[in-house]
Parts: C-alpha cells; structure tokens; sequence
C-alpha cells in the first residue's frame, strides 16, 4: 500500500514519495505567541502530530520542524497593554504552549527555530531578492513585487485582480502609499519611533510575517522539503507569499507537498480570536474534559473538513473515550491475573488472521490522505470484547479462557492507539484497589528501567559508541517504543508502556 495525501498546490490526491528517502522534511507553521493557543490550533497539531507518528511507524525517519513567531504587531501590541515587553509577553506565551501540547501528547519538534533567532537569514534573503529585483526599499521598508512572479497565486488559484481587491483597503493607508502596487506584501517594516528595532541595511525595523518562515525552512531543512504544512487559513497569503519569496530566491520548488488541516468552527464561523469565538485549551482542559476526549474528538473528523464545535460532539467523544480507555488499560491493570505480557510494538507472534484483517483497513485507511476517522472505526472495532472484559473484571468476574486469548487484539490495540496518539492516561479510579498498588509499583519501576536506557544511549552516543547505542536502541524498540532524537543530547520515547512522552536528556559529567 502506497500513501497518498491530498497536494493543495496540485489539488489532487497524490503519492507521497519523499525526496530522500527514508528521510522526509516537514515543516509546520508555528503560533504567533501573543496569547493561549485555541482549539483551532489543537485541531491543526494533533493532526500533524498524526501525520509525524505515522510516517514513523511506517518506518521513515523524519525531521519535523515548526517555528515560533515572536516578531509581531499583535505582540508589540499585547506588551503595550502590559507595560512589558515583546520578549516577556513571547517567553511566556512560548512556554504554556509547550504546557499545553504536552497535556495533549503532541511530540515536540526535532527543531523550534524563533524569528528573532533567525534574523541573519531573513535578512540575507531580502537582500537575495533585492538582487533579483523580486523586492525594492521605500523609506524604510522593503516590498517584495507581487508582478515579479508570473506563477503567482498558483496554491490559493487567486487571480492578480483578487489580490487586487484584498489589498483595496489597504490602499490609503501609509504603507500602501509606499507601495509600487497595492498587492505588494511587506519583507521588512521599519519601526516606528517608539516601537523596538533590529538593525537592517533598511534601518531599524523586523520582518514581516511571510519572509519569516521562507527563512526558517531554508535555514533548517534546505531549499526544497517534502511536506509543508499548516491550516486552511493560511493558503492566502502567507503560504502563497512563502512560496513567491522562496522560490525566487531559490528558483527552485518550496515544497513538493502542500498539506492543510480545515478549520473549526463555532455557530457556523471559524474559531478565532479576531472573532472572539475561540476556546482556550487551557480552559477546556481545566474544565475537566480530558487531553484524550479532545484528541478523539478531533480525529473523529477528516483533517480537510471542517470540525463543528459543540457540546454534543464533545460529550459523543468523551463517552468513546471512555470505552477506548478502558480497552486500553484492561492489560495494564490486569495483566497478571489475564497473564499477559507488556505491549510491545515488535511481536515476533504473526496475528491471527482476524486481527491481520483489521490491522489493514487501518493501514489503508491512514493510507488514504490520513483517514482517522475511519482508522478510529477500526480501533474501537479492535476495543469491542476487551471493553466487555475490562466492564467484568471491575465488576469482580474471574476471566474465562476465552478472554485470556484477548492478549494479541489488545496488543495491536495498544500499537494502532499509539499510532495516533491515543494512551490510557492514568489508572481508572473506579479500579479495584487491591490491584492497583503493586502494578503502579511495577510501572514505576519500569519507567525507570526505561529512563536509565535512554540514558545509557545517549551517553554511547555521545562517546561514539555507535554500536553500544544501536543495542540499547533495539532493545528500547523491543519494548514496543518509539524514539525521536533531537540536537543538543536529548530523546523522547513515546508508546509501549509510557502512558506519556518521556524525555531524557544527557546528564552532564560528574
């Protein structure tokens, strides 16, 4: 089975092959962090995170990149309002997205490039374009000419005369009277007196939006990636100047694949904060619906379509949650008395021919332009009988030998959920007590087994042992783990017995 993903550029369903493989390149829009990320942004990372989980587990190696955006009107404003400053409102607003995502078990990027850490390459791009006459400086501020390129406005399928129109607003304005064309987009803004400044060969300003992550992905992945990626909202402008600024500096393609998530909506409009329709995650979270209800409840929908926020739809997750987690958890908390092993990802045992069956209309499912709703069907499938096993063990029953037969459908459970992101959180409190203790125990002791392997990997690495690591390494995948290394000595496993990412990072010598 090939993967075949919906290419906005092209508008047509395509098979993904990578430009090097096993190795792909992604790189994702990041937040402006000025404020809580909403669920719209929820809705967009867990589906990428999606998507990163399962080239992974089909065996690619991938290199997931996704920004900050810490330069912008929005959060000169916000510090203003605050009597603080841009770096304060970013660093704040930076580390609860981080707390938030977490909560969501959304994997953390490979790299996290800042704009304001990236200034060197905004501003040699510029130059770049300047060059090519793509981009001319007036009193201060440099516009990139949108009649440069004749290819423009081929992802969004908008005319010159429909930018036109967007831009007529914007006409009499200061900016736009510096302007050759009203269409024209701004690379660099010079700052106002009193507003904060980065020395350019313009003068003191920042860069726009769009020339940020034309930056970025060239610094971080080079000039052409396999999949960029972000939300519907974002197809105009700021990915159809990406690729205007890109691809001239470059002359060559941005990216072979154009992914976009659709957006959430409220009544009807798009979640957002312009329109004062938005739900934090941090206040749903903290209204007691759980990480795993909002994953489910975004899955539930193709990632192209629109996602209807409403109680209804919240409540139907919470309740599929609930059995899916109770299938989830039967073998972590009843595992010695079902006598079953720990889930691991690398069963040598071939699946029954049932369980091959499901375990391929999933994989053709997610094959088919990341069917998750679909692929949600197959799993709760898969959960059927062992929610009825959890529901009797709880209720003090004694597991019939039919049901300790249940161990490989819980398995591939186990994995598949995994595939998605989908973990049992925590024990279920209405569990027996008695068996509670000595598995949390036993799980304890484990997480530290596991820890102290990431450890000692990281270690041979750094010491070059490559082969030492390589063993290590198998034997973390043995334990059905999946293992995302990042620059600077640091490692994150996720899926097999955690019920959460765990990072390890390379403790400093003695």
């Amino acid at each position: 089975m090939t993967l075949r993903l919906t290419n906005t550029l092209t508008r047509s369903k395509q098979d993904f092959v990578p430009l090097d493989p096993p190795r792909v390149s992604i790189y994702c829009c990041g937040v402006t962090v000025y404020d809580l990320c909403h669920l719209g942004h929820a809705r967009s990372y867990i589906v990428w995170d999606v998507l990163r989980r399962y080239l992974v587990w089909r065996g690619y190696a991938v290199t997931f990149v996704q920004n900050f955006t810490d330069i912008d009107d929005k959060i000169l404003r916000r510090a203003a309002e605050e009597g603080g400053t841009m770096e304060s409102v970013s660093e704040r607003n930076i580390q609860a997205y981080f707390q938030d995502m977490d909560a969501l078990n959304i994997l953390r990027a490979d790299r996290m490039p800042r704009a304001t850490r990236c200034l060197d390459a905004i501003r040699g791009m510029i130059v770049e374009l300047q060059q090519r006459g793509a981009a001319y400086a007036a009193d201060g501020d440099v516009f990139f000419s949108v009649l440069s390129r004749r290819d423009y406005g081929k992802l969004s399928g908008r005319s010159i005369e429909q930018q036109r129109e967007g831009a007529s607003g914007r006409t009499g304005s200061e900016e736009g009277a510096r302007k050759r064309h009203p269409f024209d987009f701004a690379l660099w803004k010079g700052a106002r007196p009193e507003e904060p400044g980065f020395p350019s060969p313009w003068g003191p300003g920042r860069p726009g939006w769009h020339i940020e992550c034309s930056a970025m992905v060239r610094q971080e992945l080079g000039e052409t990636i396999d999949i960029h990626l972000g939300g519907a909202d974002l197809i105009f402008p700021h990915h159809e100047n990406e690729i205007a600024q890109s691809e001239t500096a470059t002359g060559r393609p941005l990216a072979q694949l154009w992914l976009h998530n659709g957006m959430v909506n409220v009544g009807g409009e798009k979640m957002s904060k312009s329109l004062g329709n938005f739900t934090t995650i941090r206040a749903l979270l903290d209204s007691g619906i759980s990480p795993m209800t909002l994953r489910l409840f975004v899955l539930q929908a193709h990632y192209r379509k629109p996602l209807d926020f409403t109680a209804a739809a919240l409540e139907a997750a919470a309740s599929g949650w609930k059995g899916l987690r109770a299938a989830l958890a039967v073998g972590q908390l009843q595992r010695r008395q079902l006598g079953w092993r720990q889930a691991s990802g690398s069963d040598p045992a071939p699946l029954p021919a049932e369980l091959q069956e499901l375990r391929a209309r999933f994989l053709a499912a997610m094959d088919d332009d990341l069917n998750t709703a679909v692929a949600l069907g197959e799993l709760f499938e898969l959960a059927r009988p062992l929610r009825g096993l959890a529901g009797r063990l709880r209720g003090g029953a004694h597991p019939d030998a039919a049901e300790r037969q249940l161990e490989a459908r819980w398995r591939l459970l186990v994995e598949l959920a995994g595939v998605l992101g989908l973990v049992a959180e925590s024990v279920e409190p209405d569990a027996p007590a008695p068996a509670e203790a000595p598995l949390a125990q036993e799980l304890s002791e484990e997480l530290q087994a596991i820890r102290a392997l990431l450890q000692q990997r990281l270690q041979a690495r750094q010491q070059r042992d490559f082969a030492r690591a390589d063993a290590l390494r198998q034997q973390l995948l043995d334990l059905g783990l999946a293992l995302f290394d990042k620059g600077g000595g640091s490692t994150t496993a996720t899926g097999g017995p955690l019920q959460q990412p765990l990072t390890v990072d390379l403790a400093p010598p003695a």
